[in-house]
């Protein structure tokens, strides 16, 4: 490291330190300055009999050689000083960059990006009107969106994407799960399987009945595969100073099989819709800069990058997008969706979502069409694509409200003394690209977010159809375990229940509030969930505000 870098990295952990000992109303030991810097790591108890030449315990200089290796990474992605982006920062208001929107109703997550020219404004509505319109059952009229199922989950991306925003998960077992849906996978048995599965060449395997995703419905004549339902259980979290925090724990049983028996180990993952904002600035963080975090994590924190099958071109990449990074761009998220979620045929995802038994589903109408050149006949052409990918793309992120508030600035700098940042990375500078991706070019963008997996332990892992933890080695997407979720992005999350008052967090979406799904932080996030139940009711107001201005 150059000895700039040194002495910026001194800087930050002496800045850091200041803050502490300066403003904590909790007196906060040096303990947790190990955490501040994104590290995560904490010393030994012990250290007084690991000291090396120059007195220092071993423990603490291996401490802090952590947090300068982190530091240098974050200021190197962000482009500014760790003590800039901990406190108040004018261009932090426009976290989309100038792709943002000063919009705070309902509205918020569904207008274009402001910088978008008036040439290109047409795309835009057009991919969103076949993004909100429902598909229809073949044949019909409407052959530009027939064609629907013939197993399925909703009609329209609108319907899991409640106003483009999150979904929510059933608030009882009679309510549909219209914004929640169920992936599935198998444990490998051969080892052909695992093989395929180390290497990325299969996203996992799939049931032989039910596929790698659960359509609870089906057109008429075809049985939908089960129904999803959902049991609460109220779980009590008790903070430092007495307060009573209840959480809700989900148990999700699939009833009314309709194409046989499920295996008990089948394991089964709910996901709530993600919001669809800024989704065209993440594609354009570069693949080094998120393999570069997952390299240098170290500690507790130990997130790595999904190495996924592109189906479009047939080659393993970074995977980016989904509740498990399984998707390597939005083209490809997009059609997967469409296929998976709505039956829908496409040229990267041309065949349908039937399995060999299911024979109802096999011999149902299509509303393919024939594309010429060779290709197949598909549902969803490349002009739709195109037009719904460029909708996807462009979807604008609401700027910050009152970032310069002294509770919200409050709250931040508890964000960051707790070490929430080693996963929710705030910053970063993004390159101009040959693509056609404009309104993305070389924006400034704070998305808190490393797309990297982490552990986030068992509270939140996805269990078996019978209720058990599965082993930590059964790959469930690509390289991704039951227990390990990419670092979702924050920006936005505080109108989440603006745009939709039912709109839940986390990925099975338990969480009713932001301080909710912070309790359900486990794994990897698990001594900084022990901090935030340390801070007081002033300590969680700071926090609450400042996740509510993002």
């Amino acid at each position: 490291m150059s000895s700039s870098n040194v002495l910026k990295a001194k800087q930050s952990i002496a800045f850091y330190s200041s803050l502490i000992f300066k403003h904590s109303p909790l007196k906060l030991s040096l303990g947790i300055v190990c955490a501040l810097s994104i590290s995560a790591c904490q010393p030994s108890d012990n250290v007084a009999n690991n000291a090396t030449d120059d007195g220092k315990p071993s423990e603490s200089r291996h401490s802090e050689a952590i947090i300068s290796e982190r530091v240098q990474t974050i200021e190197t992605l962000a482009g500014v000083a760790m003590q800039q982006l901990a406190s108040f920062d004018a261009q932090e208001i426009k976290q989309g960059g100038d792709t943002g929107i000063s919009i705070t109703t309902s509205e918020s997550y569904s207008k274009p990006s402001s910088n978008i020219t008036a040439s290109r404004k047409g795309s835009f509505f057009i991919g969103n009107a076949f993004f909100r319109q429902p598909w229809v059952v073949a044949p019909a009229s409407t052959d530009s969106r027939d064609g629907l199922g013939a197993l399925f989950n909703v009609a329209a991306c609108q319907s899991c994407h409640i106003k483009d925003g999150r979904g929510h998960a059933p608030m009882s077992s009679e309510d549909d799960a219209d914004s929640l849906l169920i992936r599935l996978a198998m444990p490998a048995t051969t080892e052909e399987q695992r093989q395929k599965l180390e290497n990325s060449l299969i996203e996992k395997v799939v049931h032989p009945m039910y596929g790698g995703q659960l359509q609870d419905r089906g057109i008429q004549g075809v049985p939908a595969e089960a129904r999803i339902a959902v049991q609460w259980t109220d779980k009590p979290v008790t903070f430092a100073d007495g307060h009573v925090e209840t959480l809700r724990s989900p148990t999700f049983n699939l009833t009314k099989p309709g194409y046989g028996a499920f295996d008990d180990e089948l394991m089964v993952s709910p996901r709530v819709a993600l919001p669809m904002i800024g989704l065209g600035l993440l594609e354009q963080i570069p693949d080094e800069a998120i393999k570069n975090q997952a390299m240098k994590s170290k500690g507790d924190i130990s997130g790595k990058f999904n190495w996924v099958m592109d189906p479009q071109t047939g080659k393993v990449a970074l995977g980016r997008f989904g509740w498990k990074a399984g998707q390597t761009k939005l083209i490809t998220q997009n059609q997967s969706a469409f296929n998976e979620d709505m039956g829908l045929t496409s040229n990267i995802r041309p065949h349908e979502s039937c399995m060999p038994t299911q024979t109802a589903c096999i011999n149902a109408a299509t509303g393919a069409d024939e594309q010429g050149n060779g290709k197949p006949p598909v549902e969803v052409n490349d002009e739709v694509a195109k037009f719904v990918e460029f909708y996807t793309r462009n979807l604008a992120v609401p700027h910050r409200r009152n970032a310069d508030d002294k509770l919200v600035l409050a709250g931040k700098k508890r964000f960051y003394d707790m070490g929430c940042q080693s996963c929710h990375t705030p910053r970063y500078q993004l390159p101009k690209t040959d693509d056609d991706h404009l309104e993305q070019h070389g924006q400034v963008i704070y998305p808190y977010t490393d797309l990297l997996l982490h552990d986030m332990g068992n509270d939140l892992a996805d269990r078996t159809i019978a209720g058990k933890l599965p082993s930590k080695d059964l790959q469930v997407e690509f390289l991704a375990n039951s227990y390990e979720w990419r670092t979702p992005a924050l920006w936005g999350i505080g109108l989440a229940q603006t745009v939709d008052p039912q709109a839940t967090f986390l990925h099975d979406g338990r969480a009713r509030t932001l301080m909710e799904a912070v309790l359900w932080h486990g794994g990897e996030a698990e001594k900084q969930k022990q901090k935030v139940l340390k801070l007081d009711e002033q300590g969680r107001s700071e926090l609450n505000a400042f996740l509510k201005s993002l």
